[in-house]
């Protein structure tokens, strides 16, 4: 998404932006996070152990797995890749959140998609915006979310980018 239209988003404040596409939670994507995340719970990696101890008798996703795909699904619902700079436009950061609830768990095998919708957008020094989505990521075929958040974010243009320069200094 371009700045222009990033900065347009003032106006869709409490409107559903997008819905990404589903997502599969295979096995091999579980297995690569606990890698990464060196976790090594059985209730994520073992589908031996979960069949003979897991109260959901197969693996399931890490939370923080669901969790860490919320960029990649609001790239896809959202469009907002940029490929500007601090110099030539502007660019994202993360900026946490207000709310984070893991609602029911991912089974493997399991389809996710993301679900975002804008609760606010303030522009709170020239040049920077903050902003908060209310994000759902569901689950195939279950009434219950996998994830409700409200995750807040700030896009920074070239502008609010010279403005944080001078306030860090040299």
């Amino acid at each position: 998404m371009t700045q222009p239209a990033l900065l347009a988003l003032k106006d869709k404040v409490g409107q559903e932006l997008g819905v990404s596409p589903w997502l599969l939670i295979d096995q091999a994507r579980i297995d690569a996070f606990g890698r990464v995340t060196e976790d090594w719970d059985p209730m994520h990696v073992d589908p031996a152990w979960c069949a003979a101890h897991s109260p959901f008798r197969t693996t399931i996703a890490f939370g923080f797995l669901t969790t860490s795909l919320l960029t990649w699904f609001s790239h896809q619902a959202i469009g907002w890749i940029s490929t500007t700079t601090a110099d030539d436009g502007g660019y994202a950061l993360n900026y946490g959140f207000d709310r984070l609830r893991l609602v029911e768990p991912v089974p493997v095998g399991s389809r996710i998609r993301g679900r975002f919708r804008l609760l606010e957008w303030k522009e709170v020094r020239p040049g920077e915006v903050r902003s908060k989505y209310g994000v759902t990521v569901e689950i195939e075929g279950n009434d219950r979310p996998a994830l409700v958040a409200e995750w807040l974010g700030f896009w920074i243009t070239s502008e609010g980018h010279r403005g944080i320069k001078a306030r860090r200094g040299p």
